[in-house]
């Protein structure tokens, strides 16, 4: 049931009514009936009176009202009006009980503060549009809730979303201070403090109270409350979603992060930050000291990524916040910016951990190689360009390592003739096949285990330009060739329908690098194929690396069709150069009759085994000796 409102036309009213009432009385004073009538409205003006008195929704509207000193007789009613209310029913009469905004902005940074709450209502990046040229909005439309929780020693629960601040703009040198209080009194508030600086993404915010140390509720937990809808920002939602996540950080430096699909809930300890990263884009909440206790909830939204949505992830936290002395006293700061490396670097908070380079390795080859080189070389060059040049420059430094596995490659097609007669000699005994093959092997200087190594060590490699190309911050919206944006995929048609998986366009890059890998496999896998001999009892090595040869490149033809252009930019460049540096190792550096010659003399050379080679020849021999027990026993 809606509770009825006594604003100033009512008042108005009443006074309109007994003037008339009075004017009516001052005619027939001397009837009974006139008698009667000015008790009958003496009764109803006391009664209008005190309604109004007692009613929550009272506003004063007028400016003289708002200026007008607060009498002795004032403080009794207020007093009284704040025994019936609650204490922080005073910031309803405050000239800030409006829906207001308060607007503060530096170079990089739009926003606005609500009076209602307290709180921002929108956060605009200056330098920054989306994939259709609107402006990148962090806040908008009341996608962000940011409430404070507390309970009051009449029992009364208080939300700050709900109350009305009254906001006092400053300036601090080159800096803008908006404090946002809420009052009781002009020396009891609760104060939301806003600390701007010039060119920076950085938001100084401090929680504090003053004089509410006998209002608040100790023995009741007061929450923080910090809520965030993502909204969408990129041409595909399905790679976007695929890098938004919360992420957050340990007191001990250790960074983790809720699950990416699906709903995610955790409570964690000793928090330092938390990051709601979208993509390209992140509100992170930072604190002095770290949070004891804070709970984490994270929610997919998208649930048919065939539909184009407004928002990815919904976020949220609540912190509980420690009172001293009966008072709150909380810093933090708020960062609205760029996920960008060499941004979040410069606030030495360890943010740029919130971005995901890879684990392990991965990670420390793309903070400590590939950005600063990606870096450096996008600073004069065009983005495009800077792929190709350091792609160039990673396959010059493998190079060593391919031109091994390859030499590898060429010993075991040499040794393939001797290891099929050693195959076809002992076909009956397989222990004896196997130790001729190792021995043949270790004189000539050979292993079938050297191919795979030089894969092995190219591994961290890969995986880490993996992990660059989708997060390097430098790539988004720049073009190259055909393709718009480095950091989404390249489109050279639209498709009528959506095929699963493909999507519902064509995309060039993959397109060139699946071609550029189907000739390297073919080149590689038809040498291997060549060189290894086909052993009794095993799979059909061959037939297994055929069948590769066409789905590697399918695959990259699939899920690569909605991927960064820039990573498969690097693919195909990085295919080319392998295919070329392999050609050149083949007709020119490589001579197959030097290889056989260098094994003919490695095998008339005493070859001393190492421990390894002899622990596994004695556990051959031994396995040998049962079995032939074995057979005597029979």
């Amino acid at each position: 049931m809606e509770e009825k409102k006594l604003d100033i036309n009512s008042i108005i009213g009443f006074v309109l009514i007994g003037a008339i009432l009075m004017y009516m009385l001052w005619q027939q004073s001397n009837s009974p009936e006139a008698i009667e009538a000015r008790e009958n409205a003496a009764q109803e003006q006391v009664e209008a009176e005190k309604k109004a008195a007692e009613d929550k929704e009272t506003k004063v509207t007028t400016a003289q009202e708002y200026t007008t000193p607060v009498t002795p007789s004032d403080s009794i009613q207020l007093a009284g009006l704040q025994n019936k209310l609650g204490s922080f029913a005073y910031s309803r009469t405050l000239p800030s009980a409006t829906d207001n905004e308060t607007v503060i902005e530096n170079d990089v940074l739009y926003l606005k503060v609500n009076n209602k709450g307290g709180y921002l209502s929108e956060v605009k990046l200056k330098k920054f549009v989306n994939y259709d040229s609107v402006p990148i909005y962090m806040i908008k439309d009341k996608n962000s809730v940011f409430n404070l929780n507390l309970s009051t020693t009449e029992n009364r629960v208080l939300n700050t979303q709900d109350e009305y601040f009254e906001p006092t703009l400053t300036k601090n040198g080159d800096n803008q201070v908006l404090s946002m209080k809420l009052k009781v009194s002009e020396n009891q508030y609760l104060e939301y403090r806003y600390k701007l600086k010039p060119d920076d993404y950085m938001l100084g915010f401090t929680v504090r109270s003053q004089g509410l140390n006998g209002l608040i509720n100790s023995s009741q937990e007061v929450g923080l409350d910090w809520e965030l809808k993502g909204m969408r920002h990129a041409k595909s939602i399905t790679y976007e979603n695929r890098y938004t996540r919360l992420t957050y950080e340990y007191e001990d430096g250790r960074v983790s992060k809720l699950g990416q699909t699906g709903e995610d809930d955790e409570t964690e300890e000793a928090v330092s930050w938390i990051s709601y990263r979208q993509f390209f884009f992140s509100s992170i909440m930072l604190t002095d000291k770290p949070f004891k206790t804070v709970n984490l909830k994270s929610k997919n939204l998208v649930e048919n990524e065939d539909v184009d949505t407004l928002y990815t992830k919904a976020y949220a936290s609540r912190v509980p916040l420690e009172l001293q002395e009966g008072e709150i006293n909380e810093s933090l700061s708020l960062y609205y910016g760029p996920t960008d490396s060499k941004v979040l670097k410069q606030y030495e908070k360890n943010l740029e951990e919130s971005i995901p380079f890879g684990w392990g390795i991965f990670g420390w080859i793309n903070k400590n190689i590939f950005i600063p080189l990606f870096g450096f070389l996008s600073d004069f060059l065009p983005h495009g360009i800077a792929i190709i040049v350091m792609t160039i420059l990673v396959r010059l430094v493998l190079s060593p390592v391919l031109y091994k596995s390859y030499l590898s490659q060429a010993k075991m097609k040499i040794l393939k003739p001797e290891i099929a007669a050693i195959q076809a000699k002992h076909k009956d005994n397989k222990m004896k096949s196997q130790q001729e093959t190792m021995a043949l092997y270790s004189k000539a200087g050979a292993s079938p285990m050297s191919g795979c190594l030089p894969a092995f060590i190219q591994l961290p490699v890969f995986y880490a330009l993996f992990m660059f190309f989708p997060t390097a911050f430098d790539l988004r919206q720049k073009s190259f060739l055909w393709a718009k944006d480095l950091s989404s995929y390249d489109v050279v048609a639209e498709l009528p329908f959506r095929i699963p998986l493909y999507g519902d366009h064509v995309s060039l890059f993959p397109i060139l690098a699946a071609i550029a890998i189907f000739f390297y496999m073919k080149m590689t896998t038809g040498q291997q194929v060549q060189s290894q001999p086909t052993q009794e009892g095993m799979p059909d090595m061959g037939k297994m690396m055929k069948y590769m040869i066409y789905f590697s490149p399918v695959l990259m033809l699939v899920f690569f069709n909605q991927y960064a252009s820039g990573l498969s930019l690097y693919y195909f460049i990085s295919n080319l150069i392998t295919i070329g540096i392999m050609l050149v190792i083949k007709n020119y550096i490589i001579d197959e009759d030097k290889v056989l010659a260098k094994i003919e003399t490695n095998k008339q050379k005493p070859k001393k085994e190492n421990r390894f080679q002899k622990k596994m020849q004695d556990m051959m021999a031994k396995a040998e000796e049962q079995k032939q027990a074995q057979k005597k026993k029979k």
